[in-house]
């Protein structure tokens, strides 16, 4: 039986479209294999620890707050990010009562402003397995209702599905709206220095 030529060239069509399709599924596999994967931290509240320390004319404060709670992701390739790391501003002290309550009251107004929220924007660095990096993390920090730039510059240690991670920043809380406690007598600084270490569990680290 002979073929007309129609019907030979859409024969031959088939398996050229056979392969082609093939070639593009294998395409398709190989990048998203090749694509890097989201990078996420979840913050444990418990085994995190935040220090502040103020200084003044006659003694200098030290105090803590506890964590309420933390997740950050963010894209490798791009270095977007995303998450929120939330402060519970209400646990703040620093060891006297009397001292504590008059922050608290006065200067946190935590009543009003229960929460400290940081929310990362974006990270610069990279992140792997192993070893320890220096990133750079760009965000906003709400505290005391308003909304303020904040770069963290932090040191990331990752070991298998756990990671490490240490910042320091300053926080002018006078020029963010905040009272300055200072007296006649007593004096201190109109910015308070803050101490990070976060600790979690992390995923899509390479």
């Amino acid at each position: 039986m002979k073929l007309s030529p129609m019907r030979l060239l859409a024969t031959a069509r088939v398996p050229a479209l056979f392969v082609a399709g093939a070639t593009l599924l294998m395409g398709t596999l190989l990048r998203a294999q090749s694509a890097p994967q989201a990078v996420t931290m979840h913050i444990d509240p418990v085994r995190t620890e935040i220090h502040w320390t103020l200084n003044g004319n006659v003694h200098t404060v030290h105090g803590t707050f506890r964590l309420k709670g933390g997740l950050i992701t963010f894209d490798p390739s791009t270095g977007a990010a995303q998450g929120e790391i939330a402060v519970d501003v209400q646990t703040g002290e620093s060891g006297n009562h009397s001292r504590d309550g008059h922050m608290q009251k006065d200067v946190l107004e935590s009543d009003k402003y229960p929460q400290a929220i940081f929310h990362p924007e974006k990270v610069t660095g990279a992140i792997k397995a192993g070893s320890t990096q220096d990133v750079t993390i760009d965000g906003t920090f709400t505290l005391h209702g308003k909304d303020h730039p904040l770069r963290l510059n932090a040191k990331v240690q990752v070991d298998g599905q756990e990671a490490v991670a240490t910042t320091h920043f300053t926080v002018p809380y006078v020029d963010w709206g905040m009272k300055d406690p200072s007296t006649f007598v007593l004096r201190v600084d109109k910015t308070v220095d803050v101490d990070v270490t976060a600790k979690g569990g992390i995923e899509g680290v390479r």
